[in-house]
């Protein structure tokens, strides 16, 4: 019996260090694309660069800092999904539809909501009753 993979029609995609290689390197390129040519990115980036060494720095414990960083990385990771979706809706779609305005609405929306998966973090980490305030106040 032949398994899903080995049967006929299905090819075996082999995994080698230079198709990782190739991969990162793809990967690096996209973000270069998005950095150059999606302003909405560089604001999202400007803003996770700016608040990522003040995660690092609040006196609170790893996982803390860790879920802070990784609301901030998240709010990059879907605003590159909103790209690539609107890039997509641009290329096969260029005139105006209600259907491509609603796919770019919803991916628009889910960028919205990472800032507040975003917000709620950083304040329920950084609520007065945590201590950080207390912890803040007590640095030399």
């Amino acid at each position: 019996m032949t398994s899903p993979v080995d049967s006929p029609g299905h090819a075996v995609k082999r995994r080698s260090f230079r198709n990782f290689i190739a991969s990162v390197r793809f990967a690096i390129e996209g973000f270069a694309a998005a950095f150059r040519h999606e302003p909405s990115f560089r604001e999202d980036l400007l803003f996770a660069v700016c608040l990522v060494p003040l995660a690092v720095i609040l006196p609170v414990n790893a996982i803390s800092t860790a879920v802070m960083i990784a609301s901030l990385i998240l709010i990059l990771i879907v605003e590159l999904l909103n790209s690539a979706i609107e890039g997509i809706i641009d290329y096969l779609r260029p005139e105006m539809h209600p259907l491509a305005k609603r796919i770019k609405d919803m991916a628009s929306a889910a960028v919205f909501l990472s800032y507040v998966n975003c917000i709620v973090v950083w304040a329920i980490v950084l609520w007065p009753d945590n201590g950080v305030w207390h912890r803040l106040h007590a640095l030399p």
